[in-house]
Order: C-alpha cells, then structure tokens, then sequence
C-alpha cells in the first residue's frame, strides 16, 4: 500500500509546491497557465485514444459507453451539483481542474496495472512511477487552482485503494490488457474533454462523462461471470 499513498502523497505536496508558487504570479500568467493546462490535456486524452484504438477488439464498447455514460451524468447532474457546491466554497473553475488532474493521474496503464502488479507480487515500481507523474500535475495543476485541488486526495485514495484491494482479495485476472485499453480510450475522451473545456474551444459538462468509464468495467465484469 506504500506506493498508494505515495500517490497522495504526491498529490498533497504538489498542490503545496504550486499554491508557494501562486502567490508570486499575477491573474494573467495564471490564466496563461489554464491554457498550457489545457493543451496538455488535449494532447495526452488523444494520445490515449489513438495509441489504445488499435488494440481494441471490442471497437463498438466505447461509443456505448460514452452514448449512455454521458445521458446518465447529465440526467444525474452530476457536473452542476459538484459545480454548485464547488462555487460555494472555491474558485468556479476548480470542478475542472480536480476532474482533469483525476482523469490524468488515474485513468491508464499506470493508473490501473499499478495497483495490480503491487498487489500481487508487492513491486511498487509503476506506483512510484505514477506517483512521479502526479507530483508534476499536483504542482501545476496547484499553481492553477489553489489549495482546492487537495478535493484530489481521496479520490485517488479510493481509486488505487479500491483496485488494490479488489486485485488483492477478489481477482487480478479482471485487470486484464483488454480493459486496460478499453478503460484508457473512454479515459482519454474524458481528459480530451477536460482540455477542450480549459481551452474554452467547446465547453463540456466533464463530470457528467464520469459513468462512461463504467461501460468497459461493466462489459468484462458480465464477460467474466458468463
């Protein structure tokens, strides 16, 4: 569990590091800041749609699972009720910023294969190296944000900690490469999303996409049982 809350731990002194480094910018440079935010995303959601199409053999599954993920969010309001209680408290672009530090620190081959591999022979080495990358995330995505991205914290706890523990106890055999590739191209539409929204090119509801990533979870739990 070390390289798990390495991964918070990453996220906490990352935001610490950005929020030291905020005080010392002006608005404009943070909003120059939003954009370089924004094109990251964009660039990493298409790698990952692109790298992983090609090793679909189910090429159909994503297009469901956005076509009833995304109506079942927005049904669920699921981006408006966190907006809401988000504006109350933070800044009203902060739903934005924890939604695509989450999809980028959490959704792909180190997000998920991490907590396997630790899980079943202990290495911790894909923990660490994820753990790394959110370090980087944390403190930019802090120097953007603020204190607010700390809202992170537990879900990436209940991310890793809930794929350990169900490689662990339940089954590691359920994370297999296929879901893997399946779960990164709904993922990569998700943080493409984000970065399209940070842009300000097209805005979406990116919190309502969330139930799109249980399309593939669901598909290989029923391949699995039958």
């Amino acid at each position: 569990m070390i390289g798990i809350w390495a991964n918070v731990g990453a996220v906490v002194v990352g935001t610490a590091i950005g929020c030291f480094f905020k005080q010392f910018l002006q608005e404009k440079y943070i909003e120059t800041l939003w954009i370089a935010l924004g094109f990251a995303a964009l660039g990493v959601g298409l790698q990952s749609v692109i790298s992983n199409m090609p090793k679909s053999h189910y090429p159909v599954l994503f297009i469901i699972s956005l076509a009833v993920g995304i109506p079942l969010g927005t049904y669920w309001q699921l981006d408006d009720r966190s907006n809401h209680w988000l504006s109350t408290r933070f800044t009203s672009k902060l739903g934005e910023g924890v939604a695509t530090a989450s999809f980028l620190d959490c959704i792909g081959a180190l997000g998920i294969l991490g907590p396997v591999v630790a899980a079943t022979n202990g290495n911790q080495t894909m923990l660490y190296t994820n753990a790394m990358l959110t370090l980087v995330c944390g403190i930019i995505f802090g120097t953007g944000f603020g204190w607010g991205m700390l809202l992170e914290t537990p879900i990436v706890l209940i991310w890793f900690g809930g794929i350990y523990l169900i490689a662990k106890f339940l089954s590691a055999s359920f994370f297999s490469n296929a879901f893997v590739v399946e779960e990164s191209i709904v993922g990569g539409f998700l943080i493409a999303a984000s970065g399209f929204s940070l842009l300000k090119i097209k805005e979406f509801k990116t919190l309502d996409m969330l139930p799109s990533l249980l399309g593939p979870l669901l598909f290989f739990l029923f391949k699995n049982i039958l």
